[in-house]
């Protein structure tokens, strides 16, 4: 049903595409529903006011709904066997842990520095101050957050081991927390209980479900960081979105394919997602914005036998011929303009 729905869309594309190129001077298309005009003087079945609005054109891109891009989580340089691994699902906070090794857990902290050295007493720099600022966040205090690992930061590191079950050493070694730049979600087990620690142990995301589309780079100029778009769900239902990355690198196509560029799109209630994961979407973007413009339905344009279009003004029980440029299209109307056309006047359309 989806890939109908797209082929539908698609074709509905394709036919105000024709009607555009008509307008330049080629064999225009049939158009009014299928209906032929009607004859000079005779009235058409049904009509329609011409309308001053702001029409808004859009394109419908593919999208794939999900946590993103996931990353492998590997022992490093912890020595021992693997005892214990969260399923995939699972959600992981500061402080938490994701697997055990020789059933000691591996704590979650927050940062962009791996461990990559014991930190004791003495220790100076930046990996210092993230360790203290996540000693802080976790209720362990009395030290100056700084780049210096005194004794007070020794002190709070044994009181955090403690609540762990860990030996009290004070010190944290490469391999014995877990470092990401904020709460992640496991995606996949790499490991078992029983294996050796230093291999690969799981992939994990961050826990807020985003948008990802490889956007054709002919429409990347209507990709912009902070524009707003709609997200349509699987089952129908619509959410908004923010995008809040474009690719600087375009991705050459194989084939056919076209050349992409990665869009992320953020949105904004995670709660209308349900449980969709890795699920298709569409993403309805703002190709651009027509205002102050007069409108009909696109069913009211009739095809002039010399190319070009017109529309049947009925006024006082006559008919008329008014010759039309056609401007955009948008949700079944089209933007109109030409000599003789005003606000509030009624044109044929089919019944």
């Amino acid at each position: 049903m989806k890939r109908a729905r797209r082929r539908a869309r698609t074709t509905a594309l394709a036919a105000a595409g024709a009607v555009a190129a008509a307008g330049a001077g080629r064999a225009p298309p049939r158009l009014g529903g299928g209906q032929a005009p009607a004859a000079r003087g005779a009235l058409p079945p049904a009509t329609a006011p011409v309308e001053r609005t702001t029409l808004v054109e859009t394109r419908t891109v593919d999208g794939t709904l999900g946590y993103g891009t996931a990353r492998t989580v590997t022992g490093g340089n912890a020595r021992g066997t693997v005892t214990w691994l969260a399923r995939a699902g699972t959600e992981i906070a500061r402080g938490r842990w994701a697997y055990k090794i020789d059933n000691r857990p591996v704590p979650l902290l927050y940062g962009s520095l791996p461990v990559y050295r014991t930190l004791s007493a003495g220790t100076e720099g930046p990996d210092v101050r993230q360790l203290e600022r996540n000693l802080g966040a976790l209720g362990h205090t009395g030290f100056t957050v700084d780049e210096a690992y005194d004794a007070a930061t020794a002190a709070a590191v044994r009181r955090w081991q403690e609540d762990l079950g860990l030996p009290e050493t004070g010190t944290v070694a490469p391999g014995s927390v877990l470092i990401a730049p904020g709460e992640i979600r496991v995606a996949e087990r790499k490991a078992a209980v029983g294996d050796r620690a230093g291999g690969a142990l799981l992939t994990c995301t961050g826990t807020t479900r985003k948008v990802s589309v490889d956007l054709d780079v002919e429409y990347q100029r209507l990709a912009e960081e902070g524009a707003a778009v709609t997200v349509e769900l699987p089952d129908g239902t619509t959410t908004k979105g923010t995008i809040t990355g474009v690719g600087r690198v375009a991705k050459e196509g194989r084939g056919d394919e076209p050349t992409t560029v990665a869009v992320t799109v953020a949105v904004r209630g995670q709660r209308a997602l349900g449980t969709y994961d890795k699920a298709p979407v569409e993403v309805h973007l703002t190709a651009g914005r027509h205002a102050d413009v007069l409108a009909v339905p696109v069913g009211a344009l009739m095809a002039r036998p010399g190319g070009g279009y017109a529309v049947q003004a009925v006024e006082d029980g006559r008919v008329r011929t008014v010759p039309v440029e056609t401007g955009v299209f948008s949700e079944g109307r089209v933007e109109i303009s030409g000599t003789g056309l005003a606000e509030g006047m009624k044109v044929g359309v089919p019944s």
